[in-house]
């Protein structure tokens, strides 16, 4: 999919309102939230904010019931299931809180996945210089994972750290416009925690992509670019 020329702020929300059905119960509204290209931005969300309504609406899995969600200057609700689908493969890279690897395949083969469905983020990465399976062993690499013998071993037999850091190079491969990690480190201690993040960080400034980063840990906060509370811009639980 070809983005407009514009492509500042990559998500926007204007007046967003949100039920899971169309009787149901408001469970987003959202005046104003914008999140700018490059921008790393922490989003605290505690258990029944809205968390999961707000993140499933950014990437176009579900659609605003009312006013204005975009990504990339695509208005979400305005494309079909499809195009949303093509659209967030394109351009969204997402650490999922449970991982989601493939247990059977390696760890490198997981990450390549972020570019098998995708023809823009395999251009991305030739545009680099590289193969999209030398980019997956780099990024492995870069994220604590060089070793051969882990980038063949299949993902089930991995330790939960392990695994994370696959989904983050899966999530970072073909340089994505927007990386979301939810809960990303909710199974670390802290110093793994402040490892990871580093990483992570340090991936997104590489590669230009902005960071959206849901966490309940505050502690991380002060990394950001800025900090948001999901239950201040959320004035259904606020």
């Amino acid at each position: 999919m070809t983005l407009p020329q514009a492509v500042a702020p990559v998500f926007s929300a204007r007046g967003l309102r949100f039920r899971w059905q169309p009787t149901g119960p408001l469970v987003l509204d959202v005046p104003k939230f914008d999140l700018a290209a490059g921008e790393r931005v922490f989003l605290a969300g505690p258990s029944g904010s809205g968390k999961t309504s707000f993140l499933s609406v950014l990437s176009g899995i579900a659609t605003a019931s009312e006013g204005s969600a975009s990504l990339l200057g695509h208005e979400l609700a305005a494309l079909r299931s499809s195009a949303r689908d093509r659209l967030r493969a394109d351009h969204l890279g997402i650490i999922f809180q449970l991982f989601n690897l493939v247990p059977y395949l390696s760890a490198l083969e997981n990450v390549m996945l972020g570019c098998q469905f995708s023809a823009a983020r395999r251009r991305a990465v030739r545009a680099g210089g590289e193969g999209v399976a030398q980019a997956a062993r780099r990024l492995l690499g870069e994220l604590g994972l060089g070793d051969a013998t882990l980038a063949r071993r299949a993902a089930a037999q991995l330790s939960v750290g392990q695994q994370q850091r696959v989904a983050a190079a899966r999530a970072l491969i073909g340089s994505p416009a927007l990386v979301v990690a939810d809960e990303p480190t909710s199974a670390f201690d802290s110093a793994l925690r402040d490892e990871f993040l580093t990483l992570l960080l340090a991936q997104c400034a590489h590669t230009g992509s902005a960071l959206l980063l849901v966490s309940h840990d505050r502690a991380m906060a002060s990394r950001f670019d800025r900090s948001v509370e999901l239950t201040g811009i959320n004035q259904v639980v606020a």
